[in-house]
């Protein structure tokens, strides 16, 4: 008897660990039938360390023209992906991260971009033409086409740990009533 209420209490753990883990991967916030992602290149490279710079303007050029620094270093193999994204109105591509940064350049539209980790859940809006950052890693977001007629388009480029998935599904943070 006592060797059948140990089996129903591992049985019962498993079931509640099976169900809450169920329950987190619910919550999940996977892109809307409105956001579609499409690979137009992926490669690998093999670590690196590049660094570029820019001198300082010369006396009496235009001061706007400062140091500009770039620095990238990889440990390990990294996959780099260029990405066409495409939000019909009202597509967003769910709350998700990336293991890396991404370089967005906005090709068509307005995109909205909220951040998981901003209480206020301010609207950042990116025009055709505009560029952003995505710094990855644990900064979550979400990206809309917020525009009822008008449809939205990116070029991303992206570096990841190779063999990482490109993108994260995480459930909604709660800082936004969408």
């Amino acid at each position: 008897m006592r060797r059948r209420s140990i089996w129903l209490v591992f049985l019962s753990a498993a079931i509640v660990i099976t169900a809450l883990y169920q329950a987190k991967k619910v919550q999940a916030t996977p892109a809307n039938s409105g956001f579609t992602a499409t690979t137009l290149a992926k490669g690998t490279l093999d670590q690196f360390d590049v660094f570029n710079h820019f001198v300082l303007p010369k006396t009496g050029e235009d001061d706007d023209k400062k140091i500009w620094l770039s620095w990238q270093k990889t440990k390990g193999s990294s996959d780099l992906y260029v990405q066409s994204n495409v939000w019909q109105p009202g597509g967003s591509t769910g709350w998700h991260s990336h293991p890396g940064h991404s370089l967005i350049i906005v090709t068509a539209g307005t995109v909205t971009e909220y951040e998981g980790g901003d209480p206020t859940c301010t609207p950042h809006l990116y025009t055709t033409g505009m560029s952003f950052v995505d710094p990855g890693g644990s900064h979550s977001h979400i990206l809309r086409n917020e525009s009822t007629s008008v449809i939205a388009q990116t070029i991303a480029t992206q570096l990841i740990p190779a063999g990482q998935p490109r993108r994260i599904d995480v459930p909604a943070p709660g800082n936004c009533p969408f």
